[in-house]
């Protein structure tokens, strides 16, 4: 609905325009009159109008003051003169004004009903054609950026040079992209330390992040922005030309310049931002490798929700670093075999001696990313040589440093894996060990008469005889010579009991060719021969 404003300052011409416009279009108009400039200026401030029917002279404030008025408040509204006036300065000064028609009260209603007819329609078309203006313009504007968004994500994960100069200058230019191929690009990494509260609000935060540095940037210096397939926001970043003054500078004034993003983040948005930044620039055929170290960079360095500028500066390897670089493989074998062998506390030395390395705040970051891939494919490999890969599924992210927001992240599941295996495999040599005794006991007792000496019982079991005496021993705790022992009394108990064999006989079904020498370990574990044991049941 359209809202027309009557103002004149003779009453009966007002009230008359008022009741012939509120009948004509009670559904499409909604009609108001004023006595005055005064009051139809009130009229302006409470409400949009959309028409304002309007005489040209009126007391103290004019038609035409008034339009400029109504003009600079809303600068859409439609103004139509009507006066009884045909004074040429007037009428000429009314067709300069914009939005503005000009009749004489003389050409009757019909005539001004019909004008407002027109204008109305002017009105309808305007706002539709505006409507599909600015929804192309978004549309354009959408497509532009998303073609820009495309162009640096393929910088970033091509494999293969960027082409010539003039090849990606073309490509810059024809998407809008203010860097300049044949100058070198530095990199901007930033990254949530702390995510927006509410998750249905993190495309708009990671636009808004986007903006706000972009804007920070633009000082002194030109940037293409993309939001990453980690989520994390990415910038390309060059000095502009009449500000270059040596990568040094450039590298502080980003620097300063990052940390007020994060400052406007945190104020603004509400989330903590961390940010990489390479230390110089690099040529944009190496635009993927340097993109892959900031990420490295984060990992090793971000994770303990501190909004840092970190900057990745060339590092030699410290003298001797040569060595170091072979005992890792030396220790990863160390490793291999106390694990095997289950001797779990020098495994875990081990371990924890190179995660200590691995987490020094002076650590290369070659170095650490080799450390880090030894221990994982140490880990990854046992779980498959065990046959535990579907046991464990979790295992497959040891080798994906991406599925990990930093290097403490990914050392916590290295522990994980590790504590894994030694559970696994201590369980497992429980049930083994277990299996060993019952089997060797099982033996025993089913074989008294036969040979039970220790190299025999190892002989079977494939033990060394000193360790099986010890494994036994631990496993039971009792000897092995006096579990024989036990069992061979319990046996000649049985016999001496329940069947009338003589002495002599059950020593040789228990073991012991010599009578006398059954009857003296009977004695010495019982306190009585094992004649006076049978009496002694017969009294009873």
């Amino acid at each position: 609905m359209y809202r027309l404003l009557i103002v004149d300052d003779e009453e009966i011409i007002t009230d008359s325009l008022y009741e012939t416009f509120a009948r004509y279009m009670p559904d499409s108009l909604d009609v108001c009159k004023a006595y005055s400039a005064a009051e139809a200026l009130s009229w302006m401030r409470r409400s949009r109008i959309d028409i304002v029917l309007t005489d040209i002279r009126m007391p103290g404030t004019s038609g035409l003051e008034l339009t400029e008025e109504i003009q600079a408040r809303w600068p859409q509204c439609r103004v139509i003169f009507l006066t009884g006036h045909s004074d040429f300065d007037y009428a000429y000064k009314a067709f300069q004004m914009g939005n503005v028609r000009y009749l004489l009260k003389t050409e009757g209603y019909d005539k001004v009903m019909t004008v407002v007819e027109q204008v109305i329609e002017e009105i309808r078309q305007s706002h539709t054609m505006n409507e599909v203006l600015e929804q192309s313009d978004e549309i354009t504007s959408r497509l532009a950026a998303l073609q820009q968004e495309e162009y640096v994500r393929k910088l970033l994960q091509q494999c293969k040079p960027a082409g010539s100069a003039d090849e990606i200058q073309a490509e810059l230019t024809r998407r809008n992209i203010e860097l300049q191929a044949d100058s070198p690009v530095f990199l901007v990494l930033g990254r949530f330390n702390t995510m927006p509260v509410n998750p249905a609000d993190l495309e708009h935060v990671q636009a808004s992040i986007r903006v706000i540095g972009s804007s920070l940037i633009r000082e002194h210096a030109m940037s293409a922005s993309v939001t990453d397939h980690y989520g994390d926001a990415v910038w390309l970043i060059q000095p502009n030309r009449e500000n270059v003054s040596g990568d040094d500078h450039f590298v502080t004034y980003v620097e300063g310049t990052l940390e007020l993003v994060q400052e406007a983040c945190q104020s603004s948005l509400g989330v903590s931002i961390a940010f990489a930044l390479s230390g110089q620039g690099c040529p944009w055929s190496q635009i993927p490798r340097q993109y892959e170290r900031l990420r490295l960079l984060q990992w090793m360095k971000i994770g303990d929700g501190v909004s840092m500028v970190l900057t990745d500066r060339t590092e030699e390897p410290a003298v001797g670093a040569s060595k170091d670089y072979i005992r890792i493989s030396s220790r990863i074998e160390l490793m291999i075999g106390y694990l095997e062998t289950g001797r779990f506390q020098a495994f875990y030395d081990v371990f924890e001696e190179q995660i200590n390395e691995l987490l020094q705040q002076d650590m290369i970051m070659e170095r650490a990313m080799e450390t880090y891939y030894h221990l994982a494919l140490m880990l990854y490999t046992t779980f498959n040589r065990w046959g535990l890969p579907h046991e464990i599924p979790d295992q497959r992210r040891l080798l994906h440093l991406g599925d990990y927001r930093s290097i403490r992240e990914a050392v916590h599941n290295l522990y994980q894996a590790a504590d894994q295996l030694v559970q696994f495999k201590q369980a497992n040599e429980a049930e083994r060990a277990n299996l060993v005794t019952q089997t060797i006991s099982t033996y025993i007792k089913n074989n008294l008469e036969k040979d039970l000496s220790l190299v025999r019982l190892a002989e079977m079991n494939h033990f060394n005889p000193s360790y099986l005496s010890r494994f036994f021993k631990q496993e039971t705790g009792i000897n092995l010579s006096e579990f024989i022992d036990d069992c061979r009394i319990r046996r000649a108990k049985e016999l001496l009991a329940h069947t009338d064999l003589m002495v002599r006989e059950i020593a040789l079904q228990v073991g012991y060719e010599a009578a006398h020498s059954f009857t003296r370990l009977f004695k010495k574990l019982t306190g009585m021969t094992p004649q006076e044991y049978r009496e002694s049941l017969l009294v009873r």
